[in-house]
């Protein structure tokens, strides 16, 4: 069960080492997280005043109250606690709380903050987030991380608008596109939907973290700092699916299971946009989060608020791009899912066992994207991996369907790599796993032998 902390001989990433990145993400990240957040809650009181009269200056203080005793518990590594909103994902996290107090003898410490696997305790302060906010109504629809989501969204407007402006000549020379020349527009969507993944707010502690030029513009320079590069196979794998007979329908639909809002997400967009009008896939699927999630991650809210944004823009492109957006979910092409187990703590490899209804969903599609790190962190079991352990061999049996993590590196868990290249990088720059500067396009397949 993903409870056990080692698996294969291969033990799970902790703050248990000092001065590691897991570490110093207890110790310093999450705290100014939650700083934030509380800090957030605060400046509305205004608002919930104005909205909810005394009742929500009551849930405001009473909100503030649980997130200083979480930021308390963190700082002081106190023993995890179970959860008390009985909503309904709450029952799956006290049991995996069990299970892992389940695997300490009597004399052995409690599952804690800084002595228990990284991956378990980040979520856990996320789900802590969310209950501090459920347990105090009529304030709890609050989205404490939506002003930094629209706020990067906006920031990045040059960047979006020469994107958007990129599709939409695309898609005016898609009937005159060679094979070669739409793989070649493929790997250009692919990668700047790859490197949009640098805005993530939860790595900068919710610090401004947006795209400001031109994806486009940057895509050769930014070519040799993928590490590991199988965007050959997921071309493939779409070209599988597209009829042999031209006029049929492409059968192909792919899922993406999104990570950041902001740029992120409109890059996930475009990408999107180019699969169904090239006639590489027929449907979209994208799987967001259930509750507001690491800082910067898609919610329904984000999803839909950044398409209606990108239709009403003062912009001729982005406003088409926007509306065609629209479009796409109007007549079902596109579609939006949440489900409760992306907000939970468990790794990829337990999903059929977890969520016995989310598996097979994912083994409808030809081909699934998953972006970004917390997506590759569950993937692989954020343990600390040799580099050269193959990336089929850490997904320790999750294969829904062809897969391919799209991912810039911002924590200190990576397989797949040759004889010796993470070394070298190591010798030459020691954060090159948690600077975000360096990105895989790694591919399984479950038919794969690696």
């Amino acid at each position: 069960m993903a409870a056990d902390y080692t698996v294969h001989g291969v033990p799970s990433l902790s703050a248990k080492v000092v001065g590691s990145f897991a570490y110093l993400t207890i110790k310093d990240r999450l705290p100014t997280i939650l700083t934030k957040v509380i800090d957030t809650i605060h400046r509305n009181k205004n608002k919930f005043f104005e909205e909810y009269g005394e009742k929500g200056i009551e849930a405001e203080k009473q909100a503030i109250s649980l997130l200083s005793k979480l930021r308390n518990e963190l700082q002081t590594d106190k023993p995890i606690l179970a959860l008390t909103d009985g909503r309904e994902d709450a029952e799956s996290w006290n049991q995996y709380l069990q299970r892992h107090q389940g695997l300490h003898g009597p004399d052995e410490e409690s599952v804690s903050w800084f002595k228990s696997p990284w991956l378990y305790v980040e979520c856990y302060m996320y789900r802590r987030i969310q209950e501090a906010i459920w347990l105090n109504p009529p304030i709890n629809d609050f989205d404490v991380f939506n002003e930094g989501k629209t706020k990067s969204y906006f920031e990045s407007q040059r960047a979006i608008m020469a994107l958007c402006t990129h599709l939409e000549g695309v898609n005016k020379s898609m009937k005159e596109l060679s094979d070669s020349e739409l793989q070649d527009n493929f790997n250009k969507l692919l990668l700047v939907s790859l490197w949009g993944n640098k805005c993530d707010l939860s790595i900068s502690a919710g610090q401004e973290n947006s795209q400001k030029a031109s994806p486009l513009e940057s895509l050769d320079s930014l070519q040799p700092f993928i590490l590991v590069d199988d965007s050959k196979s997921v071309w493939l794998t779409l070209s599988a699916q597209r009829p042999a007979q031209s006029g049929k329908e492409p059968a192909a639909r792919v899922d993406i299971v999104l990570d950041n809002a902001g740029f992120e997400l409109v890059t996930d967009l475009a990408l999107a946009d180019f699969l169904v009008s090239s006639g590489q896939a027929q449907e979209i699927h994208f799987h967001g989060k259930s509750i507001p999630w690491f800082v910067s991650d898609v919610t329904a809210q984000d999803f839909h608020w950044t398409m209606k944004q990108t239709a009403a823009a003062n912009h001729r492109w982005m406003s088409k791009v926007g509306f065609q957006w629209m479009t796409y979910m109007k007549k079902g092409v596109w579609s939006y899912h949440d489900h409760p187990f992306w907000t939970q703590p468990h790794e990829f490899c337990d999903m059929a066992a977890e969520a016995p209804d989310l598996y097979p969903t994912l083994q409808k599609a030809d081909l699934v994207l998953f972006k970004g790190d917390l997506n590759y962190r569950k993937l692989v079991g954020d343990r600390d991996w040799d580099f050269t352990a193959g990336f089929h061999t850490a997904l320790r049996g999750f294969g829904p369907a062809p897969l391919c993590s799209l991912r810039t590196l911002k924590a200190n868990v990576q397989v797949g790599l040759q004889i010796g290249q993470g070394e070298k990088l190591t010798s030459q720059e020691p954060d090159w796993m948690t600077s975000g500067k360096y990105a895989v396009i790694q591919f399984d397949s479950p038919k794969s032998e690696q």
